[in-house]
């Protein structure tokens, strides 16, 4: 007896939702724990006061880590990884938070950060979990994008050019947010299978667009 393919059709198509869901789910699960993590290496940070590791290390210490997460990200080594990369991550955050601090206003300035931070990624990330849409378009320009932003970055710190560093940080913004959209689309359409790496993607931005946002603000409080 042959098959109905309309049957067939649909079967897969049920089991191509359940699997994207069980995605979301572990992926959402996981980045709530590596934030929380993350804010607890970072607020150790803070207590401590110790120092920042510097850009070189920084950049050793992301890239390595981001490399033995994706290497062994079907495996369970891989989630060791994640945390110890977000905990590496929240760790040169504690340095970066106490210098705003220090500031007259700069509580109000990492709490807005933050907060602003929050709004963008719940309201990105529930538009492409609520409509549906296909962002996978914009692979290519965030790539892309990314790149130049990250060169730009370097450049504006060797440098020491205030605006650029101000351009790049405003980039960052608009590209972390196009990465929310264009993971969690990925997530939705079967784009991402890991959750892992899923998470790590969208950690990155959530921690870019943060870091991001508190340089405009500082700037604008006055900082720069």
């Amino acid at each position: 007896m042959m098959n109905n393919p309309m049957n067939t059709s649909v079967n897969y198509s049920q089991s191509s939702v359940l699997a994207s869901n069980k995605v979301i789910r572990n992926t959402y699960t996981l980045l709530s724990m590596t934030l929380l993590f993350s804010a607890l290496t970072a607020g150790v940070s803070m207590a401590l006061n110790l120092p920042h590791p510097g850009l070189l290390l920084t950049l050793g210490g992301y890239f390595g880590l981001l490399f033995l997460t994706s290497k062994f990200r079907n495996s369970t080594a891989g989630l060791g990884f994640v945390f110890a990369l977000t905990g590496f991550m929240g760790y040169t955050l504690g340095p970066i938070l106490n210098s705003y601090l220090a500031l007259p206003n700069g509580g109000q300035i990492v709490m807005t950060a933050m907060g602003g931070t929050g709004a963008i990624f719940m309201a990105l990330s529930g538009y492409a979990l609520t409509t549906r849409k296909n962002f996978s378009f914009m692979g290519g320009f965030l790539m892309v994008g990314i790149l130049v932003a990250f060169l730009g970055g370097l450049g504006a710190v060797f440098f020491e050019i205030p605006a650029m560093s101000l351009a790049v940080s405003a980039m960052f913004v608009l590209l972390m947010s196009g990465l929310i959209l264009y993971e969690t689309s990925n997530i939705i359409h079967g784009g991402e299978t890991n959750y892992i790496m899923a998470t790590v993607t969208l950690f990155v931005a959530i921690f870019n667009l943060f870091t991001s946002l508190l340089h405009l603000l500082g700037a604008m409080g006055g900082d720069d």
